[in-house]
């Protein structure tokens, strides 16, 4: 949330009038376990009360997996009960999570079906492929890169993604989610990982991005992000 969301959006200030600026509060994890995730998840109310103090107009929930750890649709309670925080609060604010942005951004493509690239242990990579499933997506085939460390999943290298994506059966698919995590980078391997597969590709960075534009009435077209972000979709009701 820390990197390539604010990396995206510095872009965009290079091609539109806007300026932003990023304000962030922590909800610990060292280990991404589901015991963890609902521990953080449960810590989620008090950073929208902290960033709500400083007015932010949109926030942002990067754990797609702790969303989804909690049960299918559960972005939409997390949505919605933050949101409320922010009211009130008296400083009401939209809240997107990554896990429904990835979701939205999947049907804002037309995508049907999809492969996708995750971080996590297997018993975790399989709970996201069933949420995705849950939303009316075909998920086609999926990677588990199985690197349980938090911080080991921000190191890893991005320009290893496409690789991992031409290994995955994408005769079938409409899209490619190169990463289903925000704390993944994958920015700098998504032209290439396009390029390679001939399909849109969008990341967790990305379609939370494209969300939160979204939500501010802004033009979603971010130079280096991908066909999402090439400023033709917006968000379907």
């Amino acid at each position: 949330m820390e990197t390539e969301i604010p990396a995206l959006l510095r872009s965009r200030e290079s091609i539109a009038p806007e300026r932003f600026t990023f304000h962030s509060s922590r909800m610990r994890m060292k280990k991404v376990t589901k015991e963890e995730l609902e521990a953080m998840d449960a810590d989620s109310d008090r950073c929208a009360l902290e960033l709500s103090d400083a007015r932010v107009d949109v926030m942002g929930y990067a754990c797609l997996v702790a969303i989804m750890s909690m049960g299918h649709g559960y972005h939409r309670v997390s949505a919605d009960r933050l949101t409320n925080r922010t009211v009130e609060n008296g400083n009401p604010a939209p809240v997107t999570t990554s896990a429904g942005a990835l979701v939205e951004g999947i049907h804002a493509l037309g995508a049907k079906k999809v492969a996708v690239v995750a971080p996590y242990m297997k018993p975790l990579t399989q709970m996201v492929v069933d949420y995705i499933r849950s939303e009316g997506i075909e998920v086609v085939d999926h990677r588990a890169l199985e690197i349980a460390d938090n911080l080991a999943v921000a190191a890893h290298d991005p320009m290893k993604l496409p690789g991992i994506a031409s290994e995955l059966d994408l005769s079938d698919v409409d899209a490619v989610v190169l990463s289903a995590c925000v704390q993944m980078p994958s920015l700098a391997a998504v032209p290439l990982a396009e390029a390679m597969t001939g399909k849109p590709v969008l990341t967790a960075a990305i379609a939370t991005t494209w969300s939160m534009l979204n939500e501010l009435g802004l033009d979603t077209r971010v130079p280096g992000g991908g066909t999402l972000l090439s400023g033709a979709y917006n968000r379907k009701a």
